[in-house]
């Protein structure tokens, strides 16, 4: 188990490397339809040796002792899959990582969740975003988790933008975390 003063010292560098590789003040049009001010590209931190290390280690702190495994849509959430399950390996405590598709893979198994190998039917899970706005997304990915037969528990997202996804995600049953909140990107 890591330290608290530990914990702290990451999610405040991870702040910082969101600020420097992630967060810009733009005009966007966001996948969920509505046009902001601001954009948060979650993987140029994802994607970078120690902003991925970091989300990593934070994540495996916010997550149940008993989960197997953690995923959620493509693209965003790979790399975040990907550094929490090396992370948890080497922490002694595999959590294995999956993908779940946006559309269902045309050949082969045809299936939506990518990396079942690992995580059989009643897997406890937890789904991860890279930016949460409306919590659609991830939403959505919860039900393609449940409908092969996961189990989703948990819900994280590096950045919360604070604009109704975290409460739309809690409504519908599912506990919610963020690492970072907008403000403290805006700070």
């Amino acid at each position: 188990m890591r330290s608290p003063t530990a914990a702290l010292a990451d999610r405040a560098r991870l702040v910082v490397l969101l600020k420097e590789l992630s967060y810009r003040r733009m005009a966007v049009t966001l996948a969920s339809g509505r046009v902001s001010d601001f954009y948060v590209d979650g993987k140029q931190t994802t994607l970078n040796a120690e902003g991925a290390w970091l989300v990593a280690n934070l994540m495996l702190d916010a997550l149940p002792l008993d989960i197997h495994g953690v995923g959620g849509l493509v693209v965003g959430a790979d790399p975040i899959a990907g550094a929490v399950a090396a992370v948890s390996y080497s922490r002694g405590r595999p959590v294995h990582a999956f993908l779940v598709r946006k559309e269902a893979k045309g050949h082969g198994t045809a299936r939506f969740v990518e990396g079942r190998a690992s995580l059989p039917d009643g897997s406890r899970v937890c789904v991860v975003e890279d930016t949460v706005t409306t919590g659609g997304s991830l939403l959505n990915a919860v039900e393609r988790c449940r409908a092969e037969g996961l189990e989703v528990v948990q819900t994280l997202a590096i950045v919360d933008r604070e604009e109704g996804g975290a409460d739309a995600i809690r409504a519908a049953g599912l506990p919610f975390a963020a690492l970072v909140r907008r403000a403290e990107l805006e700070a």
